[in-house]
């Protein structure tokens, strides 16, 4: 009788068992793949190879930790996603206003024309009050200053 592992644990990378077999135990790892069919348990091995790797790394969470992690990043990067676009909106804006106030006709005070502009144009000082951020009265691009850069981890071995 062929060993059930042998397909799945080549026996030039000890280690991919190794840490399986730590996390799970051998005989529960040979009861799941006795379950299921043939064409899932190479999928299902690759999944018990990312899950103990994980576990291993954060005995805790494991990879459910990391798919947290990758949901905040997720989160944060929409985030600055959505502050981007809004600069950009921001500045189309400025620049369909300039171009109008500089068609004003000739007679139209300097002053006014800069009442005109600061009124239409002032996205920096709504625009993290529109995006539920605290206000400021510096730039919006400076929300992101007090978070963690975002770290590069792989959880693939």
């Amino acid at each position: 009788q062929e060993c059930i592992f042998a397909p799945y644990f080549p026996s030039d990378d000890p280690r991919k068992f190794a840490i399986v077999h730590k996390v799970f135990g051998a005989s529960n790892i040979s009861k799941m793949l006795q379950e299921l069919p043939i064409h899932q348990r190479a999928e299902a091995v690759n999944s018990l190879v990312y899950e103990a790797n994980a576990r291993v790394r954060d005995p805790v969470y494991g990879c459910v930790g990391a798919i947290s992690y990758l949901q905040s990043q997720v989160s944060q990067l929409q985030m600055q996603l959505a502050v981007a676009q809004a600069e950009i909106l921001c500045i189309q804006m400025q620049q369909d206003s300039a171009t109008v106030t500089d068609s004003l006709p000739t007679h139209v005070d300097q002053d006014d024309k800069f009442m005109l502009l600061s009124e239409n144009n002032n996205c920096y000082g709504v625009l993290p009050q529109y995006l539920n951020f605290p206000s400021s009265s510096s730039s919006s691009s400076n929300v992101f200053q007090d978070y963690e850069p975002l770290k590069s981890e792989t959880f693939w071995t």
